[in-house]
């Protein structure tokens, strides 16, 4: 990784909380901006090391394979001040931004979603300071700046420190701004002062911190301007009455200067629900007893096709007509196309795979038209909910596929990508649990969309909508793979022979998988959550 000097392109001064890290002006006016501005830069020059060895190693960060350029210091903000010579922590907030040039490797990320050439991903960091980090602390080392306002003091990941983690608690509780970041807590919303906070390790994408097993924050790590969908979709869902998904207690975002510039949402606090099991896992349990699912995949679909419902009602839908219909069989037949120069094993199944979506296509030229509205975006059994107390199931995690752009994340899209993502998430569940040859994944599948169809429609009604998104899910599935757990490839590839094989759609979303190409290595190490994620 390169220690080049910090790019100063994009930083923006007014976004700056002065304290004692970053800035000892205070008395002299004149001159105080760029005291400021100095100050800002031997802030982020001594961390530059330092961030250029750490970041890339976090499972959120996106930009793997592709060598870091250079940073800007968006905004830095003292949540909590840290004196020299105390054991008392400080919190440093700063958002970052990380330049990178270049393609990714063939390796490229963990969400092995595109990255164009030149992109610079703006990342939130929470930084704790102290003289001498605890021993209990020493896996959460970020290093030892030299030279800036942290010289000698040791940086950290703060949110590993339950006392910082707290600090956040706090924040959200007493709504208010603090330099650029401005917390808010809902109407009528009663959070509870000293809940202990546990920082959960299963996360990809984000960070996520447990309070007393009553409330969980997830904090956005990669962001962007614009209200995030794991906000504003959970906000309108609880707004018309929609008991499906936690509904969001508390939130705080980022205001950067500019009168256009809409404000970057950075972490969600929502209940907690203590007990409950995901998806994965009850389906996982299920198939170890060779237990029957189908009861479990019906209450499923139905909570699906609720919330639904649900955003159809609260935000606004769109019409697909032949354009939009034309541009998504092409967008899908892009992906493909990529997907097959990378992985020659997907090569021979690519004419019959285009094949789906130049019918999807066709029917557009037709006249066929679908309804498109606000969706989840990356459902999959690992977010899905089963709560202890009642047994009904609660949907989580509307962000949608992280490393998508913010506008394409919340476009108005066919339920039936949702629905072909759970039916995919059965075959993975079926492969992982060893069904092999038997019927569990059909009939899981089957019951999922009987279920959805008592609220919202059936969607084996509409078979070339739902057969074109279950392709194209399983193409981004065997690109995913291959380049990160190759010993997986059976278990997309084997839907990928169905879906080549079954030009009648309907054989195509009721069929089970068939993993010929053997179950994927070390399938009796299940996964923490949804390899089809």
């Amino acid at each position: 990784m390169s220690d080049a000097a910090p790019s100063r392109r994009g930083t923006t001064r007014r976004g700056t909380t002065p304290g004692p890290l970053l800035s000892s002006v205070r008395a002299a006016p004149a001159g105080a901006a760029q005291r400021a501005d100095a100050a800002e830069a031997g802030l982020l020059a001594s961390l530059v090391p330092l961030l250029a060895e750490w970041l890339p190693r976090q499972r959120w960060f996106a930009g793997k394979g592709r060598p870091i350029t250079g940073f800007t210091l968006v905004t830095a903000t003292e949540l909590l001040p840290h004196t020299t010579g105390t054991t008392t922590p400080g919190l440093l907030h700063l958002l970052v931004r990380a330049h990178q040039t270049g393609s990714p490797t063939a390796r490229p990320g963990p969400l092995d979603a595109p990255v164009h050439a030149g992109t610079d991903d703006c990342y939130q960091l929470l930084l704790g300071i102290q003289d001498v980090l605890p021993p209990h602390l020493a896996p959460a080392l970020i290093g030892r700046p030299s030279g800036g306002p942290l010289h000698g003091r040791t940086v950290y990941e703060g949110l590993a420190d339950p006392r910082l983690a707290s600090l956040l608690l706090e924040r959200l509780r007493v709504p208010g701004r603090l330099g650029p970041l401005r917390f808010t807590r809902e109407e009528g919303a009663v959070i509870a002062a000293g809940l202990a906070p546990k920082l959960l390790t299963a996360e990809q994408s984000n960070s996520s911190v447990v309070y007393g097993e009553t409330y969980i924050l997830k904090l956005f790590r990669r962001v962007c301007p614009g209200t995030n969908p794991d906000l504003e979709l959970p906000r309108a869902l609880a707004a018309g009455g929609c008991a499906r998904v936690p509904a969001p207690a508390a939130w705080f975002e980022a205001e950067l200067p500019g009168p256009d510039t809409e404000a970057l949402t950075l972490g969600v606090l929502q209940p907690y629900l203590p007990g409950s099991a995901d998806g994965w896992q009850l389906a996982l349990s299920a198939l170890a007893v060779r237990a029957d699912f189908t009861a479990s995949a019906r209450a499923l679909g139905h909570a699906t096709a609720e919330v639904h419902g649900a955003l159809a009602e609260a935000l606004p839908t769109v019409v697909l007509r032949r354009p939009q219909l034309e541009h998504l069989a092409a967008a899908m037949t892009r992906r493909l196309d990529a997907a097959a120069d990378a992985v020659p094993a997907l090569r021979p199944y690519r004419a019959a795979l285009r094949g789906a979506y130049d019918e999807l296509a066709a029917l557009g030229r037709a006249g066929r038209t679908w309804r498109a509205q606000r969706i989840h975006g990356d459902l999959h059994l690992g977010q899905a909910l089963r709560t202890a107390e009642d047994g009904r199931w609660a949907l989580i995690d509307f962000e949608g596929e992280p490393a998508r752009p913010l506008a394409e994340r919340c476009r108005p899209q066919p339920a039936a990508r949702d629905v072909a993502g759970m039916l995919r998430s059965f075959d993975y569940a079926a492969a992982v649990g060893r069904a092999g040859g038997s019927t569990w994944s059909a009939r899981a599948r089957a019951a999922f969309c009987e279920g959805y169809a008592a609220v919202h429609g059936d969607p084996r009604e509409d078979p070339e909508l739902l057969r074109a998104h279950e392709t194209d899910k399983a193409v981004y599935e065997v690109l995913y793979e291959a380049r990160h757990r190759p010993d997986w490839l059976p278990v997309p590839m084997s839907a990928i022979r169905r879906l080549a094989d079954s030009p009648a759609a309907g054989e195509a979303v009721a069929g089970a998988a068939r993993p010929g190409g053997g179950t994927p290595g070390r399938t009796d190490e299940v996964p923490e959550s949804d390899p089809s994620a």
